[in-house]
Order: C-alpha cells, then structure tokens, then sequence
C-alpha cells in the first residue's frame, strides 16, 4: 500500500468512500457520527486543494482517504482530561475504508504512515465508532479525555506520541 495525496479527479471516488463509510457506522450502530452528509463534497474539496486528504492505494485502488496535516487543531484546545504533552503535533480527520478493504489493513496503515510523518499523533472519534477506538488502542493510541467539534457535540480524544 502507499499513501499520497489526493488529486482532484478522485473526488467522486472519495465522496463515495465517505457515503459508504457513513451507511456502515449507520448499519453498526453509530448513528451520531457524520450525520447530515459529513463530511460535504466542499469540504472533501477545500481539503484536496490544501494538499491535507490523503488516500492510501492497494493494488491500483483507493482503499482509504483521510485528512492529515501538522498544525494546530482548534477544537483540541480545550479538553476535559489532558493530552500527553503540548509539542506540536500531527493531526488525523475523516479516515475512513473502501468496501472492498474491508478487513485488508488499509485504516492500521493510514495512521502508521502518519505516526511515520510526526512521531506525536492527535485524532477524535465518536463514542458509538467502536471499530475506530479498537482500531486505535491496538495501535498504542491514548486515550486523553473528551472534546468539544465545532457543533458542540463531544468527541473521544486521543493521542499518540514517542516515549520520552
């Protein structure tokens, strides 16, 4: 498998891998997360043309697509808990597998790969996404506390960094 960013010509692709990720965590339970069409065909858009989606290939074939970049997240400022440490920090959003990855790898390699560009790693997920928090206690992931996205409702935050 190997990661590069996204071009603008698979942004079809890409929303189809979103809407079939939003009707799997629908079928599995988490009916809170990526509701109302998120993440919207501008958004996937804006993230394409800023060079932060990612998609992760497997034999000649989008597997997953996620957002990553090294910067601030605003909504990471505030948390009820505490983080492992304030260094800057890589940033994970919006990952989510193809169909027909499913049970291929393709999520464990999306962050090992962005743990092998920063060596300290933030990301959030929803409660109900229990696939995603299995996903990412099995990769060393810590658990920090709870924080608040821009809509108010509460994300699970987690955070993964070299030992010092």
């Amino acid at each position: 498998m190997i990661i590069r960013r996204t071009v603008m010509g698979e942004l079809d692709e890409v929303c189809g891998i979103y809407a079939a990720a939003r009707e799997f965590m629908r079928h599995n339970g988490n009916t809170k997360q990526w509701i109302n069409g998120h993440p919207s065909r501008e958004a996937v858009t804006r993230d394409i043309e800023a060079g932060r989606s990612y998609v992760c290939i497997n034999d000649d074939e989008i597997a997953a697509v996620f957002y990553y970049c090294i910067e601030p997240e605003p909504t990471y400022a505030k948390i009820d808990g505490h983080w492992l440490c304030d260094e800057p920090y890589g940033v994970i959003h919006r990952i989510a597998r193809s169909r027909s990855d499913a049970g291929n790898g393709a999520g464990e390699h999306c962050l090992n790969w962005c743990y092998e560009q920063c060596r300290n790693l933030r990301i959030d997920t929803h409660s109900d996404n229990a696939p995603m928090k299995k996903l990412l206690g099995r990769l060393g992931f810590a658990y920090c506390g709870i924080i608040w996205i821009e809509n108010g409702d509460e994300r699970m935050a987690y955070q993964k960094r070299d030992k010092v």
